[in-house]
Order: structure tokens, then C-alpha cells, then sequence
């Protein structure tokens, strides 16, 4: 009983991770209708920024406000690679997004080299029913529990959530009343990039980060993504949730070297529900 309560809250920390990286790929979708591939990327930057950060002296939280403006302002520019053209079409988009990431690669290994990096987190641990717990998984897991429940706010409560759910819900209708829906969508990519480096910097501690580690963060943050048909920002989380305690449970009492597997299969299972799903809509309407 032990083991499985530490298997389930580092599983749960680790879902955070993938949920965040999950939820800014939704939120570009869904302005942009553009599937943004270099989102792992910028938890990648942030994790190996606030490492840099610490280890100049700078303290823990101006380091990791600062890793997670220059993930943001990484978006940003994605963004205006991917979108920045009018009548750029959401295939085209997509390309550039994996070019850019391809790019990112090169940028970090001439900052960073090809190391592997990490920073320190909430030290010590807590006991819960006997099992003892590393305090930084219950940081990520109440972090990622407000910065959710400030998004869910954002989209409902201010004007500029309510702009990009408009782009969401109708861009020609939003065109229509004045909504620079362009703009939106590079406000999209930054808050993707956000998200995304939010991720890195909770993480890093927990998992050491090098140029390459955007691979395993984008297939776990996609597969969270996919829960809600990448319009979804709630099923995100779930999606995290749900992949990171069964990655976890996989490689507890299993083998750890099948962990991406297990995110490809959900993955591939949610998707083949999805389009029985629509399918069976489209007949029932038809």
C-alpha cells in the first residue's frame, strides 16, 4: 500500500506536468485550429533557463517567473512563424511548428550544449499514511490545481478570454464584431508557451531536462490533449492525470522502459473512440 500511494502522487505530479503541456496545445488549437508540435520545446527552454537562472545566484522565484516569460515569448515567436502570414492554412502551420522545433533544438545546444541539466526544488518529503512523499510532487500538483482554476477564470470572466473563445467558437463572427482574430492567435501561442515552460519548471527538478527531452513531453502532452478532442482545456487535465498515474503504476510494478508506450496506446485508443464516435454523430444527423 506504501509503494502504490508514492506510484499514485508522483504518477499524479507527473500528469501535472503532461496536463500543462496538454492545455497549451489546446489553447492554441483552438483559436488557431493549428497543432502546435513544438510545445514541448518550450517546457524544454524554461527547464533548462531556470537552471541557468539558479545557478547564476539568481533566487528561486525571479528564476522561474523569468524561465517561464522567455517560454512565453518563444510561443510568441512560433507563432508568428506558424501564423504571422495572413491565409496561412492550419497543414502549413504545422510544418512551420516543426521546423521550429527543429530550430529550438539547434538554439539549445549552442547555449546549453548537449547535457542533460536539472534545478533544485522544494527539498524534504512528507509522510502520508506511511508512505513518504517528496514535497516538490505536491508543489506541481497545488500549482497546476490553481494555475488551472486561473485559466478556467481567464476564458470566463475577462475580456481577453472571452476574445479568444470567441475566435474559437466562430472566427468569421468574431472577424465580424471587430476581433483581430491574428492577434489572437499569436496571444494564443504565447499563453501555450506559458503553459508549456510552467511545465518545464515544475518538472526539471523531478526530471532531468537536455535538447532533446521535448519528445517525450509532447507525445505525453498530446496524448493528454486528445482526451478533450484538443478543444477541451478540463480534459486535458484528466487526460495528464490519467497517463502520468498509469505511467507511473507501469513502471512501479512493471518495466519503466514501456512508459511512452503506454501514452502512445491511450493515445491511439482515445482516438479510435473519438472517430467512432463522431462517425456514429454524423450518421444519426444525417
Amino acid at each position: 500500500m506504501n509503494d502504490f500511494l508514492v506510484y499514485l502522487v508522483t504518477g499524479l505530479g507527473a500528469g501535472c506536468g503532461f496536463a500543462l503541456v496538454g492545455s497549451g496545445i489546446v489553447v492554441i488549437h483552438r483559436v488557431t485550429r493549428v497543432v502546435n508540435f513544438a510545445q514541448g520545446a518550450f517546457a524544454v527552454i524554461a527547464g533548462l533557463t531556470v537552471s541557468s537562472l539558479l545557478g547564476a545566484g539568481l533566487p528561486h522565484f525571479a528564476s522561474e517567473a523569468l524561465a517561464v516569460v522567455v517560454a512565453a515569448v518563444a510561443g510568441l515567436l512560433v507563432g508568428l512563424l506558424a501564423t504571422g502570414r495572413r491565409d496561412t492554412s492550419p497543414q502549413s502551420a504545422l510544418i512551420v511548428t516543426l521546423g521550429a522545433g527543429v530550430l529550438m533544438y539547434a538554439v539549445e545546444i549552442m547555449i546549453w550544449g548537449d547535457q542533460t541539466r536539472s534545478s533544485a526544488g522544494v527539498p524534504g518529503a512528507v509522510h502520508l499514511l506511511g508512505a513518504r512523499i517528496q514535497s516538490h510532487y505536491l508543489l506541481i500538483i497545488g500549482v497546476t490545481a490553481v494555475v488551472f482554476a486561473a485559466v478556467a477564470l481567464f476564458f470566463s470572466r475577462t475580456d481577453l478570454g472571452k476574445a479568444l473563445t470567441a475566435c474559437s467558437a466562430n472566427p468569421y463572427a468574431a472577424r465580424v464584431v471587430g476581433i483581430d482574430t491574428r492577434r489572437m492567435g499569436l496571444v494564443a501561442f504565447a499563453c501555450g508557451g506559458a503553459l508549456g515552460g510552467l511545465a518545464g519548471v515544475l518538472l526539471t527538478p523531478m526530471q532531468s531536462v537536455s535538447f532533446d527531452s521535448d519528445v517525450v513531453l509532447i507525445v505525453n502532452g498530446f496524448a493528454a490533449a486528445v482526451l478533450g478532442g484538443l478543444a477541451r482545456i478540463g480534459l486535458s487535465l484528466a487526460g495528464g492525470l490519467l497517463l502520468g498515474v498509469a505511467q507511473a503504476l507501469v513502471a512501479g510494478y512493471g518495466n519503466a522502459a514501456y512508459q511512452l508506450e503506454v501514452a502512445l496506446v491511450l493515445m491511439l485508443a482515445l482516438m479510435i473512440a473519438q472517430g467512432a464516435r463522431t462517425r456514429s454523430v454524423v450518421q444519426e444527423t444525417a
